[in-house]
């Protein structure tokens, strides 16, 4: 796991190298209100990034290598992530909300600004 790419707030992470992968995701789901979960250069990251900057908020931004990537829990509609089809994965309030695809589904429902209020990321 490599350092955080946080734009803005959100306090500092602390690692805790006798965590498990799957533990320290866990937890940092549960610290960070809104967090994304990419491999290193991934133009889908940006574009999320991009996306939620332009709402007026700035996601904490872990990279996670490709063993990483497989603890990741999933959406509970989907059951589970494939480290192959969910790159990059975003988690708001300590859900998953999938990838790429689905942020922008969100938006265009007029769902995504009521949950990054209601998770305190935003104020409208």
């Amino acid at each position: 796991m490599s350092s955080p790419n946080a734009g803005g707030g959100g306090g500092g992470l602390s690692i805790d190298e006798e965590e498990t992968a799957e533990t320290r995701i866990r937890r940092l789901i549960s610290e960070h209100p809104l967090i994304i979960f990419s491999r290193s250069s991934c133009c889908m990251c940006h574009v999320m990034k991009k996306l939620l900057a332009t709402i007026g908020v700035h996601p904490t931004v872990i990279e996670l290598d490709d063993h990483e990537f497989a603890s990741l829990p999933g959406p509970s509609s989907h059951g589970g992530l494939s480290s192959r089809n969910l790159s990059p994965a975003v988690f708001i309030g300590g859900t998953c909300v999938g990838g790429l695809e689905s942020l922008v589904a969100l938006h265009l429902g007029g769902h995504l600004i009521p949950k990054l209020v209601e998770v305190g990321v935003l104020w409208v």
